[in-house]
């Protein structure tokens, strides 16, 4: 009786060491290969010092989602749980906005008013086709402000499962990003440069927005390098990047000095560069056409210097964006979209984080950039589809180019690099050369820095209508988004990146996915297997059990 007691007194104690131990010493074990819930260290750093809760609301929920979405439904509901784990203050929740028949209509308004657009899918299931709309986003708020968290990472031409698996792999980065923008206060400081004819305002307007989320933003004039230039140069070495938004009028010697000492300081500068002086714009009149000319902004030896070359021709290319025009005649006339060449869509098949799981960027009229062996490391960004050709001018550009049928033969030049990453040490563009203005501390190589060079500067403009600017990357015709926008922003995260942030894009995750086809037509077969086989072996067992038993008794 006295041992009983003991091994129960023993069990009670060791139970009560267990759940101790448990309970103070927790830990979460990642089993996947691609170490898909183990948070990356910058998103760690991100929220370790959280002290007041963040609360996410998750739209992501709802009973008749595809089985790709509800993947993603359980992805971002672990992933959420993994940061949960790292600070307690995270908080979510998942909301089905549309479950409530009376409040529906409602809900769905004042959610689109806030920008968080319903998506319609197609679900496919038992061989049986229907339409379901879900809201993939989240709302997170923190110390009253609150930011827009997007869970479905768009990609022109992808399936339901491409998507899914994109977004997948995009959600780290989305949420990390989004409590990035409540967390950590603005530090780095972006120059817009003015004074050479760039875009106005208004055409860089949605861009310039989204940067504000992330960094103090303020235009900067070169004009004042004619009457001050050393304090010009004074000037804009207070800030950590400068973005030069398609200059249309030529850079003075005392400019470009200006802009390379920056550069020889550490600066680092972002340039959307127009080689060819032609415009979409200028097509529409009476005779649909306008010759596209060489555009000299007298920074030729300035790039050449720091390793690449923007060429003056134009990228014509099979894989491009359409044109939308009015065909017929009078109240006859509908609008049709018809292939241009002269807007490449644009890729990378590289896994840098700038371009990684990037959708297509849409460029007008884009130039060639050659790259040229130097100390500089370079990086190509975008480039052209195979099937381009190269156009040199002055040349005539005509709408009726559309009604055309092109020989695939001619774009035999493939892929062209229209974006290209620059690190390392610059040579500086004056040394050895006499400078346009006195230097007391002139220096010829530069510290380590960054330069991004595009050579189009409309991929940064956006469209305005009726005074309003419109969301970057977005054709209102077609319905398209192409990745303007994002690549821009990944550029700008890139260059300025003090917290690594960027650096979790390049995170790769394997989603697999069921094959629905397959599902439907063997279904049944199946279902009939999953049901019988195991009466089958049951019996099988049953009979070889009773005839052995038999066998071993009446023996």
């Amino acid at each position: 009786m006295n041992n009983r007691i003991k091994h129960i007194l023993l069990l009670i104690v060791g139970l009560i060491a267990i759940n101790f131990v448990s309970s103070n010493f927790y830990q979460r074990f990642d089993l996947t290969a691609d170490k898909r819930y183990t948070l990356s260290e910058s998103a760690v750093d991100i929220i370790k010092e959280l002290e007041s809760p963040i609360l996410v609301d998750v739209f992501l929920e709802g009973e008749h989602f595809p089985s790709e979405f509800r993947r993603l439904q359980n992805e971002t509901r672990q992933l959420l749980e993994e940061f949960a784990a790292e600070n307690k203050n995270i908080v979510f929740n998942f909301i089905n906005p549309i479950e409530e028949d009376a409040t529906r209509e409602r809900n769905i308004q004042q959610l689109t008013q806030r920008g968080l657009k319903p998506m319609q899918l197609s679900v496919t299931e038992s061989g049986k086709s229907s339409k379901a709309m879900i809201f993939p986003w989240a709302l997170a708020s923190y110390n009253d402000q609150t930011v827009i968290i997007p869970l479905v990472k768009n990609k022109i031409g992808a399936s339901q499962q491409e998507l899914v698996s994109n977004s997948v792999q995009h959600l780290e980065y989305a949420f990390a990003d989004g409590f990035s923008k409540l967390i950590k206060p603005k530090r780095r400081k972006i120059a817009i440069l003015k004074g050479n004819a760039q875009l106005e305002d208004k055409y860089i307007a949605d861009f310039v927005k989204q940067l504000g989320d992330y960094y103090f933003i303020a235009p900067f004039t070169l004009d004042s390098v004619s009457s001050s230039p050393k304090q010009t140069l004074e000037a804009i070495s207070k800030f950590d990047l400068i973005i030069s938004a398609k200059p249309t009028e030529s850079f003075s010697e005392s400019e470009k000095l200006v802009l390379d000492q920056y550069t020889m300081n550490g600066g680092k500068s972002l340039w959307l560069i127009d080689a060819v002086a032609i415009e979409k714009d200028s097509l529409y009149n009476d005779r649909g056409l306008n010759v596209a000319i060489p555009r000299d902004l007298n920074l030729t030896d300035f790039f050449f210097k720091y390793g690449v070359r923007v060429n003056p021709v134009m990228v014509s290319t099979l894989y491009s964006a359409p044109i939308t025009l009015a065909m017929g005649e009078g109240s006859q006339s509908q609008f049709q979209h018809l292939r241009w060449t002269y807007s490449p869509l644009a890729g990378s098949s590289s896994n840098h984080p700038i371009v990684n799981n990037l959708n297509l960027v849409k460029f007008d009229f884009a130039n060639q950039i050659d790259t040229l062996k130097n100390n500089i490391k370079k990086t190509v960004l975008l480039e052209s589809a195979p099937l381009t050709k190269l156009e040199g001018t002055p040349r005539e550009v005509s709408l009726d180019a559309v009604t055309k049928e092109e020989d695939p033969k001619l774009f035999n030049k493939g892929n062209q690099t229209l974006a290209v990453l620059l690190e390392g040490e610059f040579n500086s563009v004056y040394s050895n050369r006499v400078k346009p203005f006195y230097l007391e501390k002139a220096k010829d190589i530069s510290n380590p820095t960054k330069m991004i060079i595009i050579a189009d500067g409309d991929l940064i403009k956006n469209d305005v209508l009726r005074n309003a600017p419109q969301e970057l990357g977005f054709d209102k015709w077609t319905g398209q988004t192409y990745g303007n926008k994002e690549f821009l922003l990944n550029a700008v995260n890139y260059l300025l990146d003090d917290n690594g942030l960027i650096n979790i894009r390049s995170k790769e995750i394997a989603v697999a996915f069921l094959n629905q086809r397959k599902i439907a037509v063997n279904k049944t077969k199946w279902q009939l297997t999953n049901i019988l086989l195991p009466l089958v072996l049951l019996s099988i067992f049953g009979f070889i059990f009773n005839y052995l038993r038999k066998k071993k008794y009446t023996a």
